[in-house]
């Protein structure tokens, strides 16, 4: 029988990447965005997957998403949290960033069976400082933060929790101010920058039988470029 895994944000970018990558192993994908309806009829029309239209950043949109998978398969094995809230804004919205896997740390054990897996999407901005990231980077940390708290919290209902981190993401044609891109890569030990497939490999390494005993990391993903001062 296939696992199911839901992915957050998962028609562009990271979230696409995963999803591709879970439904060509052996999951049943069913895939969350918010408002982006032409993107998600194209991934739906690819993977033929379950299409779940809600604001995980609402109070109580993460638990609907999970329902209305439950209610669609019968069971629950992956979540993936990969979708993100930035603002230009100084003032870091923390709380909004952490509602989705705060909102279904109690209904997890009620919808997962023993050896579910929860993932947690990440970045180098959690660590380091990054020059405009101030929002996203101190959500990002108290993402982590709370990766161990929940693994210690649900590790006992035989649940693994767990995160991946990655440094910049070349987006292809879609990249924004491409001279520091082509910087960063040449620094990067692996000789290129991390891409969204490279995420994605790291999210479905968590969710392999074999990483059933880690519980609580932040898995890095971004070819030696975090190891560099």
């Amino acid at each position: 029988m296939k696992r199911v895994a839901v992915v957050t944000g998962g028609t562009k970018g990271i979230g696409l990447a995963v999803a591709r990558k879970l439904a060509a192993t052996d999951c049943q994908v069913l895939v969350n965005y918010a408002h982006d309806d032409e993107a998600a009829a194209r991934v739906q029309s690819e993977l033929d997957c379950e299409l779940i239209k809600a604001d995980v950043f609402a109070t109580g949109g993460a638990r609907s998403v999970l329902s209305q998978a439950f209610e669609l398969t019968g069971r629950l094995d992956v979540f993936v949290h990969n979708a993100a809230k930035w603002s230009k804004s100084p003032a870091a919205d923390v709380s909004a960033s952490l509602t989705p896997l705060l909102d279904v740390l109690d209904v997890l054990p009620t919808l997962m069976p023993d050896g579910g897996r929860v993932v947690a999407v990440s970045s180098n901005g959690a660590n380091r400082v990054v020059p405009g990231y101030l929002s996203l980077g101190v959500a990002k940390a108290a993402l982590e933060s709370l990766v161990r708290y929940a693994a210690v919290q649900l590790a006992g209902k035989g649940i693994v929790v767990n995160a991946v981190s990655t440094g910049k993401v070349d987006k292809g044609p879609d990249t924004v101010n491409p001279e520091p891109m082509r910087i960063l890569a040449a620094r990067t030990p692996a000789g290129r920058l991390t891409v969204p497939a490279d995420v994605a490999d790291a999210v479905w390494l968590l969710c392999a039988d074999e990483a059933a005993w880690i519980h609580g990391q932040v898995l890095t993903a971004d070819g030696g470029l975090g190891l560099l001062a």
